[in-house]
């Protein structure tokens, strides 16, 4: 809720339509990016990966 919360502020004052999708489009990039980040992380981690 607190994260819905702050994406609806952080575009509500925001009058350029094509700046307004185009920063949403790359926070919802970011969004996936990091989600895929995460993933693999915990995988690699799970499976026995060794950080040398």
């Amino acid at each position: 809720m607190l994260i819905k919360n702050l994406y609806s502020e952080a575009f509500q004052n925001i009058s350029n339509h094509i700046a307004k999708n185009y920063l949403k489009s790359l926070s919802w990039l970011f969004i996936a990016s990091y989600a895929i980040v995460l993933f693999a992380f915990i995988f690699r981690v799970s499976t026995g990966f060794a950080f040398d």
